[in-house]
């Protein structure tokens, strides 16, 4: 028996190392290829995903961080003493919900394999932070630093799945 556990153990690393290789080669085109990376090994899937599989998990991450940007804008609008923060924060909160419809629909059409109806989902629920990223700016509104972080990783990560679904 020992025999067999030192066939299969080579067979195992070099699929893990398949596997980390595909995981590599799919978020090097990202702009930020390691928010792209520590997206996808946070994924206890990751091991297994083929590139779809890649671009799902970055579409997950993704909508987390759709839903975390929303709570942040209801947070931030609810504690505003300014009208004018408080009108912003809401108008995100509601780009953030939008965004994470957009994603869901992003995720059904990957799995149905409609890559380009996938691409143009990502793309208008990145249009939404975008959006309120400009509403903040016209208003001279400064975002706590934790949402710019949160909404700058959220960029980063539209970014690579944009670019992992264009190579599907």
């Amino acid at each position: 028996m020992p025999v067999l556990v030192f066939i299969l153990l080579p067979l195992f690393s070099s699929m893990a190392a398949a596997d980390d290789r595909l995981i590599e080669v799919q978020c090097h085109n990202a702009e930020v290829p390691a928010v792209c990376m520590q997206c996808v090994n946070s994924d206890p899937e990751a091991g297994q995903a083929d590139r779809v599989g890649v671009a799902a998990i970055v579409l997950n991450c993704l909508t987390n961080h759709s839903k975390t940007l929303y709570h942040d804008m209801a947070e931030l609008a609810s504690s505003s003493q300014d009208k004018n923060t408080e009108a912003v924060a809401k108008i995100c909160q509601k780009g953030y919900s939008d965004a994470g419809q957009q994603l869901g629909a992003a995720a059904q059409a990957l799995k149905s394999g409609d890559y380009d109806m996938a691409n143009a989902s990502v793309r208008e629920a990145l249009e939404n932070d975008v959006a309120c990223g400009n509403e903040g700016e016209s208003c001279k509104l400064n975002f706590p630093p934790d949402v710019v972080y949160e909404m700058r990783v959220y960029e980063e990560l539209a970014d690579a799945a944009l670019r992992i679904i264009d190579r599907l």
